[in-house]
C-alpha cells in the first residue's frame, strides 16, 4: 500500500447485487475531495437501463450547454450494465467510460473490456462518477471487499507511463504476488498531459503469463480529461470472483445459453480466425477489396500490405504471440499481445516489453495509412502510444495528414522542425510521438489534432482551407477510423450520421455494403444505418461485447443465403433471454430495440444541447466520399469513368480530368445527401437531423427533453 496520506477516506457497506444491479453510484468530487454514494432511482433504471445509458444520463445532469471539456463540472463517468461481470457468458467483462470530449465538446463514450468494470460492480457500484479537479495528482483507491474508498495524494509518485505506472500500483496495492490478479488500474500517460488525443488504459495482471496487460479505451481524448483532473490513476481491488456474484434471477438459464454460445465459438470458422490472429485478419480482406486506407486514405490498397497482414504478423511473432480473453468465461479470446518485444527508440530503447495487440485498426492506421509496411515499426509506435496514453488511431491519422501536407509542399522542414515527413518514414513518426509525450517540437502541433492543425495552417500560414478540409480526415473534431469509405456509401453514412463522430464501433457497414453487396440501394443502406447503430447501442447498455454477435454465425445458418441482418437476429433474441435471466424482467427483441433507440435518441439530443447534433455536423470531408486529386482519380480511372458513363449518362471522354473530378464530386455529394435524407426519415428526425417531437415521445423520453429540439 502507498504510504502517502489519504486526503479523503470513505467507508461503505458493500452491497450484494440483486438481479445484476447494485442500484448505487460512487460519486467523487475532486474540488472538495468529497466522496458519497448516490442511489439510482427506479425512473433512471427503467429509462436508461445501465452502462452507456447511465453514463450519458449522469453526465447530462452534471453539465450544461456552456460546459467545456476542461471545466470542473465535466465528469468522467465509468458505468456497467446489468450483464457486466457474468463469468459464464462470453464477452461480459465490459465497462463504459463517458465524458465531454476535448476534441468535439460533445459526449464521447467508449466500450472496453477487462477486469475494471466487473471489479467495480462486485464492489457494490453500478458506476463511478468523478467531477471537479484536484489541486495535485491523486490516486482513487476502491477496496471492494473492505468497503472503503480513498483519495490518496500521489504528488510524490514519479511514474507516468502506463507500462511502468500500472505494475508499480498493482505491486503497491497487493499483499503478495497471488493478490495481484485482484487489482485493476485505470490510468493514462504523460502524453495525455500535452495533447487533446489522450486515451485511458485499463491494466490488469495476467496470471498465466505473469505479465501486466493494458487495454486502450480508444477515441475522443478521454485520457486528456483524466489528466486535466489530476487523476494519476483509479485502482480497484476485489477478491473472491465466482459465477453467481451478479445474483441473477435464473442462473440455470444463463448457463444453458452460455453453453450454446461457447459451443458455437468452439466450432465455427469465423471464430478460429479471430482466435488465431484477431481482427488483424481484416487487413488482407480490406486490401483485396481496395478498402484499406493508404497514404491518408488517398488509395485503397497497396501490394506491400502483405508485409503487415495477419499471416506476416503470426509468422514473425508466433513465438512471442499470446492469446487471452479479456474477462473470465470469454472463449472468443480475441485479445492478442506480443511479449518480449525489444524497443529501438525513445526513453526505453533496448528494453523488452509487452505490446497490446496489434488489431486491424492499429495495423491499418499506423501502418497502411502512413505507408508504413514494417511490422516492427508499427509495434513500436503501438507500444509508445499505449504507454504515453495517446490515442493511436488519432495519432496515425494526424501523421498521415501531416505527411501529405509535407509531400504537397504545404508544410516544410522549418514547420516540422527538420522532420522529413514523407510517407513511410516511421523514424520521423516515432520522433514526433516522443516529442508529443514531452510536450515539445512538432509534437505540440500534432497533439492538437487535425482540426486544430487545419485552423493553424489557414490562420497563420494562409493555406487553402477548402483543400485542407477535403483531405483532413476529421469530423466534429475526431479523426476517422481506419476503414476507407470512399467507395462505400453505407460506410460514409456510418461515419457521418453518428452520435460520436467517425468511429466504426457505433456502425460498421463496409462488409455488408462492399464485401457482401447485401444492401445495394440507398433505401437499404438507410435502413441498415438505422437498425445497426441501435443493435450496437444495446451492447453498451447491458454490458456485452459485440464480437460474438457479428462474427459467430449459428450452425444451422452457416450456409444459409439469408442476409446478415437475419443471421444476427438469433443472437439478439438470445441476448434478450440472457437479460431476462439476469434481471428477471422479460424483454422482447422489439422492447430491447426500443430501449436502445431511446439511448441513441438521447445522445443525439445531448449533442444538440451542446451545440451540435444537426445536419451540418453530419457532413464529411470529401476524401471520405470520393477522389480529391488527379492522382486519386487516375488510380481508379476505370471505375470512376464507368460511374460517370453508367450512372450519369455522360461520356467521360468529353471532359478533362479536372472536370471529371468535379462532375463525380457533385454526383457523390448529392448521393450522400440523399442517403442522409432517407436515414433521417427512417430514424424519425427532421430534415436538420434533429429528433422530432413524435420520435422523442415514442421512445419513452419525457417532455422535459422537448426544449432541446428547438432552434435557439
Amino acid at each position: 500500500m502507498l504510504r502517502q496520506k489519504a486526503i479523503a477516506d470513505f467507508k461503505y457497506l458493500p452491497t450484494k447485487l440483486q438481479c445484476g444491479y447494485a442500484d448505487k453510484i460512487l460519486f467523487i468530487d475532486l474540488d472538495k475531495y468529497h466522496i458519497e454514494e448516490k442511489h439510482v432511482s427506479e425512473e433512471i433504471k427503467s429509462t436508461f437501463i445501465g452502462g452507456k445509458g447511465y453514463g450519458l444520463k449522469y453526465l447530462w445532469d452534471a453539465v450544461n450547454e456552456n460546459t467545456k471539456w476542461n471545466d470542473s463540472e465535466n465528469e468522467i463517468v465509468i458505468t456497467t450494465g446489468p450483464l457486466s461481470g457474468l463469468t459464464q457468458y462470453p464477452g461480459a467483462g465490459r465497462v463504459i467510460a463517458t465524458t465531454l470530449s476535448p476534441l468535439t465538446e460533445i459526449p464521447v463514450d467508449v466500450n472496453t473490456g477487462g477486469y475494471f468494470g466487473p471489479y467495480l460492480k462486485f464492489s457494490g457500484w453500478d458506476g463511478l462518477e468523478i467531477r471537479g479537479k484536484s489541486e495535485k495528482d491523486v490516486i482513487i483507491f476502491i477496496d471492494g471487499n473492505a468497503g472503503r474508498v480513498k483519495i490518496i495524494d500521489a504528488s510524490l509518485v514519479k511514474e507516468r507511463d502506463t507500462h511502468i505506472l500500472a505494475p508499480y500500483l498493482i505491486d503497491k496495492f497487493s499483499n503478495d504476488d497471488n493478490d495481484k490478479k485482484n487489482i485493476s488500474v485505470l490510468s493514462s500517460g504523460r502524453g495525455a498531459e500535452h495533447s487533446k488525443i489522450g486515451t485511458i488504459n485499463f491494466s490488469s495482471y495476467d496470471v498465466k503469463h505473469n505479465k501486466i496487460r493494458q487495454r486502450q479505451t480508444g477515441r475522443g481524448g478521454m485520457g486528456t480529461v483524466l489528466r486535466d483532473k489530476h487523476i494519476l490513476a483509479v485502482v480497484i481491488k476485489y477478491t473472491g470472483i465466482n459465477n453467481s456474484l451478479n445474483n441473477p434471477c435464473d442462473i440455470h438459464k444463463i448457463n444453458e445459453l452460455a453453453i450454446k454460445l461457447h459451443r458455437e465459438i468452439a466450432t465455427l470458422n469465423e471464430d478460429k480466425i479471430l482466435k488465431t490472429c484477431g481482427t488483424a485478419n481484416y487487413i488482407g480482406l480490406m486490401n483485396d477489396a481496395e478498402l484499406l486506407p493508404v497514404k491518408n486514405m488517398q488509395y485503397g490498397s497497396n501490394p506491400d500490405a502483405k508485409n503487415i497482414d495477419a499471416g506476416a504478423l503470426y509468422k514473425k511473432y508466433q513465438k512471442q504471440y499470446s492469446t487471452d480473453g479479456c474477462w473470465f468465461g470469454c472463449s472468443i479470446a480475441c485479445k492478442k499481445v506480443i511479449d518480449d518485444f525489444k524497443l529501438r527508440t525513445g526513453p526505453y530503447a533496448g528494453r523488452k516489453v509487452t505490446i497490446d495487440g496489434p488489431d486491424y485498426e492499429i495495423l491499418a492506421s499506423l501502418g497502411a495509412n502512413c505507408a508504413v509496411f514494417n511490422l516492427e515499426a508499427i509495434l513500436e509506435m503501438n507500444f509508445y502510444c499505449n504507454t504515453y496514453g495517446i490515442d493511436s488511431v488519432s495519432y496515425a491519422c494526424v501523421m498521415a495528414f501531416l505527411m501529405e501536407c509535407y509531400e504537397r509542399g504545404i508544410i516544410n522542414d522549418e514547420f516540422t522542425g527538420g522532420h522529413k515527413l514523407k510517407f513511410g518514414n516511421y523514424r520521423a513518426m516515432l520522433s514526433v510521438l516522443h516529442e508529443m509525450a514531452d510536450g515539445r517540437g512538432l509534437g505540440i502541433v500534432a497533439a492538437i489534432g487535425i482540426q486544430g492543425i487545419k485552423e493553424l495552417l489557414c490562420e497563420e500560414y494562409n493555406e487553402d482551407i477548402d483543400f485542407l478540409n477535403d483531405i483532413g480526415l476529421v469530423q466534429d473534431g475526431i479523426e476517422f477510423g481506419s476503414y476507407m469509405s470512399k467507395e462505400s456509401l453505407a460506410q460514409q453514412g456510418s461515419y457521418g450520421i453518428t452520435n460520436k463522430s467517425p468511429q466504426h464501433d457505433q456502425c460498421w457497414m463496409i462488409s455488408m455494403d462492399k464485401l457482401k453487396n447485401s444492401i445495394p440501394t440507398v433505401e437499404a443502406k438507410a435502413q441498415a444505418l438505422t437498425i445497426f447503430p441501435i443493435f450496437r447501442t444495446m451492447f453498451g447498455i447491458v454490458g456485452l461485447c459485440r464480437l460474438p454477435w457479428n462474427n459467430i454465425i449459428p450452425l444451422h445458418l452457416k450456409n444459409s443465403p439469408k442476409h446478415e441482418g437475419e443471421i444476427i437476429k438469433e443472437h439478439i433474441e438470445d441476448y434478450c433471454l440472457v437479460y431476462e435471466a439476469v434481471t428477471g424482467s422479460k424483454m422482447s427483441l422489439k422492447e430491447m430495440m426500443l430501449a436502445s433507440d431511446r439511448i441513441s435518441t438521447f445522445q443525439r439530443l445531448f449533442n444538440k444541447r451542446m451545440g451540435k447534433g444537426t445536419r451540418k455536423f453530419d457532413m464529411l470531408p470529401y476524401r471520405a466520399m470520393g477522389p480529391v486529386t488527379q492522382s486519386e482519380y487516375l488510380s481508379k480511372q476505370e471505375l470512376y469513368d464507368a460511374q460517370i458513363r453508367n450512372e450519369l449518362g455522360m461520356s467521360p471522354d468529353n471532359f478533362s480530368l479536372d472536370k471529371k473530378i468535379e462532375i463525380l464530386r457533385d454526383y457523390r455529394s448529392k448521393l450522400y445527401e440523399e442517403l442522409i435524407d432517407a436515414t433521417y426519415k427512417i430514424r424519425g428526425w427532421d430534415n436538420n437531423g434533429v429528433p422530432a417531437e413524435e420520435k422523442i415521445k415514442s421512445v419513452g423520453l419525457g417532455e422535459e427533453y422537448l426544449d432541446y429540439i428547438k432552434e435557439k
